[in-house]
């Protein structure tokens, strides 16, 4: 049974492999795109609320609050640069003041644009936003520790998949969508990459794997067919603000509507992940708990433990699509134009196509997951790889009481 499953999967990992191999930019230069400046960071030393001035101007009676008379406010900071050519520099900006705009305070930690001009010049700098890498690297740092205490080495092992995953799509994906490539194609060979080694490192080379292999890559060609179809048929392009803020910033055109079919595609991934290892090791528990359960019987238990996993899961998705899109929701619902017209517009519809297709993907993926993992456990002939594919080490059954064979009845 192994070594047909082995057979299967063997030409569809050849083939991501392969397409990762053929698709990425050998050799070519980097795209330079249109930089907003090298990061320096600096810290406020100060900050005061005022007019709006340019240098050496002077503001003549009271400033009073924003209106017509007086003008716009602005914030005046003081900044430090903590390091950069021009390092130990303090220089002064006036930013806009007001809703929509950061409000910076002494003693902010800041990242400053410098454009490559005279150093010593402030005008060579432009305040971008606050420096956040220490609270990232300590939630990072809680959340790594938090998989070891709980998963041990598979939660070590889960954490080197996340690293692979990270680097397939900043060392792949990335690049070689923005050197041109086919967005769906690089896609498609970066998800069908990263499931074969997120599956594998985590969970270890087994039949269970491999039957959680096979149903995620069934489930995830429907989402793929469906999100190309009805995006297609909603005449979607793909164009969003982020989408034409970076065919700006590259120069060059993007096909719009592939990467947005890309995103679908990566994006559903992670969740199907889930569902098809529950499902298989679902059944492979029954199948331990009574071995002389037919596939059939192993399958319809699966089944109704899937019915209660995907609801959930339908609902994680649905909710992670939701809360990514609510300022395009909540800008939506200002227009007096009717629900229809919300939820038809371009963007909302976009969303409409990635969370519906998923859904029917992850749907899809909880029958299908069972019925090969059904199929595979009752064909394996040899019982020890059954513990073996739990991870058992041997001699650790040893401690747990013997079943009679009239006690499985």
């Amino acid at each position: 049974m192994r070594r047909l499953l082995a057979v299967l999967l063997a030409p569809f990992a050849l083939a991501a492999l392969t397409s990762v191999i053929l698709l990425y930019p050998w050799g070519e230069p980097d795209p330079t795109g249109h930089a907003v400046g090298e990061p320096v960071n600096g810290e406020v030393v100060s900050s005061e609320l005022g007019p709006c001035l340019s240098p050496g101007q002077v503001q003549v009676g009271d400033t009073g609050d924003a209106d017509a008379e007086n003008g716009p406010r602005c914030q005046t900071v003081r900044v430090t640069l903590t390091d950069g050519p021009a390092e130990g520099m303090a220089i002064t900006k006036n930013l806009p003041a007001g809703q929509g705009n950061p409000t910076f305070a002494a003693g902010d930690d800041v990242v400053l644009a410098y454009s490559g001009a005279d150093p010593r010049d402030a005008d060579a700098y432009q305040v971008q936003d606050f420096q956040r890498g220490l609270p990232l690297t300590l939630l990072a740092v809680v959340f790594a520790a938090a998989v070891v205490i709980l998963g041990r080495w598979r939660g070590a092992a889960a954490l080197g998949a996340l690293v692979v995953t990270g680097l397939i799509i900043g060392l792949f994906v990335l690049p070689a969508i923005l050197h041109g490539a086919n967005p769906l194609a690089v896609g498609i060979a970066g998800s069908g990459l990263i499931m074969f080694v997120a599956l594998y490192t985590t969970h270890g080379f087994s039949a269970r794997t491999s039957a959680a292999v096979l149903g995620t890559m069934v489930s995830l060609s429907l989402i793929g067919v469906l999100a190309t179809i009805f995006s297609a048929g909603a005449q979607l392009t793909g164009l969003d603000e982020n989408t034409s803020t970076l065919i700006g910033s590259l120069g060059q055109e993007i096909d719009t509507r592939g990467l947005l079919l890309a995103g679908i595609v990566i994006g559903a991934l992670g969740v199907l992940d889930d569902v098809t290892v529950t499902q298989a090791s679902a059944v492979w528990e029954l199948h331990r708990a009574n071995p002389r359960l037919s596939w059939r019987e192993l399958y319809g238990a699966a089944l109704r433990i899937g019915r209660a996993h995907v609801g959930s899961a339908v609902n994680t998705l649905v909710m992670a699509y939701a809360g990514a899109a609510l300022p395009a929701l909540l800008l939506a619902s200002l227009s007096d134009v009717g629900l229809g017209s919300i939820l038809t517009s371009q963007e909302m519809a976009a969303e409409i196509v990635r969370t519906l297709a998923g859904s029917i993907g992850i749907i899809a993926a909880v029958p299908v997951t069972s019925v090969l993992a059904a199929l595979i456990v009752v064909r394996e002939e040899n019982h020890v790889d059954t513990h073996l594919d739990h991870g058992i080490e041997p001699g650790a059954e040893s401690s747990a009481p013997r079943r009679r064979p009239h006690e499985h009845q």
